[in-house]
């Protein structure tokens, strides 16, 4: 049997002091069955000057105008050929071996559809260390995703079926829509971990999306929302779910009454209510709306 086509997907936006390194870590992997497609997200910078350095080995897609990292990753998405497909964020690194192990950890676990690596983690050019509360999960791991993002798109490998079940990326969320798209497959799929580090994951500049989109615990309250209006969740999973919503509405909400922005913090306050006020999971048919 041929090794099979693995599809990796870097989304960019102004990243040409990155781009490159990024790219050389993909074209350098010891695997060698790889399409990769990089979406610049309507940069302004020199990054599609930067990107025709490496155009011959390069799927190139230019989107116009920025519409931010879900889009552009759908964008990828939909010009992948592989069954496999794994994601690059333009300011990470893949160590050389990466894709040759995750390829042969699913040719090992033939029922595996989500698997991730560790990771080593550089802040502003120096090595830190992880604190506990980053630490990674295995199996089934909806509880522990409520909280944060403990699935990183630069070290996750996902069979294509994965989309068509959960869906893509959400376009509509500029920031945590990696948070939302991990809740959706977390009560669907085992999430398979690989403890072996295998990406640099490099942050502390001011680019990074988490620096550039203000008051990022909505978006996180709107994928909460979001997951508890689905059909995914068990009663268990539900409920966590609605405590996850409660703590995050309860220090947004007081959040927003301490800057003054009261009618938000109210709004906040008071959502929780209508998914616990739900028996035994009943679907909520309002539509979460951020005010």
């Amino acid at each position: 049997m041929s090794p099979p086509l693995v599809s990796v997907i870097i989304p960019t936006y102004n990243r040409a002091r990155w781009i490159l390194e990024a790219i050389d870590s993909v074209l350098g992997q010891t695997y060698g069955n790889v399409q990769l497609v990089v979406v610049d997200d309507g940069s302004t910078d020199d990054t599609r000057d930067m990107l025709r350095r490496r155009d011959g080995r390069v799927t190139v897609i230019h989107t116009g105008h920025n519409r931010g990292p879900a889009a552009a990753r759908n964008r990828g998405i939909s010009a992948a050929a592989g069954d496999l497909i794994a994601f690059l964020d333009s300011d990470d690194l893949w160590l050389p071996e990466k894709l040759s192990v995750q390829v042969r950890y699913f040719t090992d676990h033939p029922d595996c559809r989500v698997c991730q690596t560790e990771e080593l983690w550089i802040r502003n050019g120096v090595r830190v260390n992880p604190m506990r509360k980053h630490a990674k999960h295995a199996g089934w791991i909806f509880n522990p995703c409520l909280a944060r993002c403990i699935v990183s798109p630069s070290a996750v490998m996902l069979h294509r079926s994965v989309f068509e079940c959960v869906g893509l990326f959400d376009e509509a969320m500029p920031a945590c829509e990696d948070y939302d798209l991990w809740l959706r497959i977390a009560p669907v799929y085992e999430i398979h971990l690989i403890t072996r580090p295998l990406i640099i994951k490099r942050g502390g500049h001011a680019d990074q999306q988490s620096r550039r989109i203000p008051h990022l615990d909505r978006w996180r309250i709107h994928a909460l929302c979001k997951i508890l209006e689905s059909d995914l969740l068990a009663h268990d999973q539900y409920a966590e779910a609605c405590a996850a919503l409660a703590a995050k509405c309860r220090v947004y909400g007081n959040g927003c009454i301490k800057h003054g922005r009261r009618a938000e913090g109210l709004h906040y306050l008071g959502l929780p209510s209508r998914y616990q006020a739900q028996d035994e999971r009943e679907p909520c048919h309002e539509p979460c709306v951020l005010s």
